[in-house]
């Protein structure tokens, strides 16, 4: 029984299937994705989360297993540049996978900076080789495991966060802002993030970055139709309420309807405390009690606002991100101070740019992102979303967008309220656990779950944490603790 059908869900399930398994993934919304559910609206197509596709060959792999091609149901485009970095004062970098072109906006915007990016590069790929390689899809079931790779760890530096690493090796504040805003991407704050986090640098450079076709919600449907060519099968419009336990070992779930639904093993692609605080009885719990989850550190949450315009706007790349006027303040207020601060830094999404069909002919889909707190800042976000929505229109009218107003055709939006309700995520943090070294690898909870026998844990808030890749890896984790099935019999 998996829980949810995010990428990890999705992806823990076709794993799971091709051992031999019979699965049943059971969801609470009525299509398939999680956080990257797709909206269809006045014939716009909007992805609803994440949008930036790297690491391609743990996609691959999963079409492997089933005996198929990743090109048999999708077409990844390959994205050049990755984004259009845009500074507050309109100047921008164009942050590439072609090292000579890298080279080349370094030395218009750095020039004194070009050697120690070379050797920050070179950190990233070291990082990269330990973090990601060797263990990206390694179980830290116990402390020994994180002991042994200590010294790597110490090697690496992994006690600094990645401002402070980047910081180390280039001297121009906006190159280092150019080069540490990745850890936002996963839920992490710059400035206390891990510094393993930079091997993402390496990751994008080595494997590129990319697009499918028709939305990021064409790979969920891919992988929804391996997984039913499997013979297994997805129950939508199914919210589980409790994972149903006999004194600690899990015998299946209890849905919303009363329904319940045995099973040998179950896997939970839920937020991880969401999993442990809502669906794991307190009785059941010793490592994952509310008064720990309480003291844990959060990832902030995000506001995004989707609209397609009447006209479109081919100056705009596919994906820009748009720096405010502070950086490490606006990031403060975001992660410490939990305030929605009166400025913002924004990733502005124009899929359009690369696949025309998701808006109707002469029209442009976008969606633009803003990190903000999440709800311990005590926002009121019935009353507030309009206002910062205005806020940030006019902003983008001011600067990418001109007379975007009057071009607008349709818009929705989504608020820290709908992670904490639809997507039932603690505090409505978009990423579940903030990803910092106390939180990481053994301290985060468990592939296998420390408190309950038979649950295993997928997705963003377990080993190796969010994005695509880590929640694509926290699948392939499965592979090593999640007993042959005729162990089971």
């Amino acid at each position: 029984m998996v829980i949810g059908s995010g990428f990890g869900g999705l992806a823990a399930a076709i794993r799971l299937g091709a051992r031999g398994y019979r699965v049943t993934v059971v969801e609470k919304l009525d299509a398939p994705g999680g956080r990257a559910y797709v909206h269809h609206q006045d014939g716009f197509t909007f992805d609803a989360g994440p949008t930036i596709i790297t690491a391609p060959f743990l996609l691959e792999e999963l079409w492997q297993l089933c005996g198929r091609q990743l090109a048999d149901d999708i077409d990844l485009r390959a994205l050049e540049p990755f984004y259009r970095i845009r500074f507050n004062d309109g100047e921008h970098f164009d942050y590439s996978g072609d090292h000579e072109a890298m080279r080349a906006e370094i030395a218009r915007l750095a020039p004194d900076d070009l050697d120690g990016y070379e050797r920050f590069m070179r950190l990233s790929e070291q990082t990269y080789r330990i973090g990601f390689e060797q263990l990206g899809d390694v179980c830290f079931s116990s402390f020994t495991d994180m002991l042994k790779v200590a010294p790597d760890l110490l090697r690496l530096q992994s006690f600094r966060s990645v401002y402070g690493m980047v910081a180390k090796y280039v001297k121009d504040e906006r190159l280092r802002m150019v080069l540490s805003f990745h850890p936002l991407l996963v839920g992490g704050n710059p400035f206390t993030t891990t510094s393993v986090y930079c091997l993402i640098s390496f990751l994008e450079q080595s494997g590129g970055v990319h697009f499918a076709m028709g939305g990021t919600g064409e790979l969920a449907k891919g992988m929804v139709k391996l997984i039913e060519g499997q013979g297994n099968s997805i129950r939508y419009n199914s919210e589980v309420t409790t994972i149903t336990v006999d004194g600690r070992t899990a015998t299946g779930v209890e849905l919303a309807n009363g329904e319940t639904l045995a099973a040998d093993v179950v896997v939970s692609n839920a937020d991880s405390a969401w999993t442990y605080r809502h669906l794991v009885p307190a009785s059941a719990r010793r490592r994952w009690t509310d008064k720990r989850l309480d003291k844990a550190r959060y990832s902030m949450s995000l506001f995004v606002w989707y609209f397609g315009t009447r006209r479109q706007y081919p100056d705009v790349f596919h994906h820009t991100i748009m720096l405010g006027p502070r950086y490490r303040e606006l990031i403060t207020d975001i992660f410490t101070r939990k305030v929605l601060a009166d400025d913002f830094s924004l990733y502005l999404h124009r899929p359009t740019a690369t696949d025309p069909s998701l808006a109707p002919p002469g029209c442009d889909t976008f969606y633009v992102l803003s990190p903000v707190p999440h709800l311990d800042s005590g926002v009121d976000w019935s009353t507030q979303a309009e206002q910062y929505r205005q806020r940030i229109a006019q902003h983008l009218s001011d600067t990418l967008l001109p007379d975007l107003n009057n071009q607008i055709v349709t818009s929705r939006l989504t608020t820290p309220d709908d992670f904490h309700q639809r997507l039932l995520s603690v505090k409505g943090a978009a990423f579940g656990l903030e990803p910092i070294l106390t939180q990481s690898a053994w301290f985060r909870p468990h592939n296998r779950s420390e408190d309950i026998n038979r649950l295993y844990i997928v997705g963003a808030g377990t080993h190796p944490g969010a994005g695509l890749p880590g929640v694509l890896s926290s699948a392939r984790v499965l592979d090593s603790v999640v007993p042959d099935v005729h162990a089971l019999s």
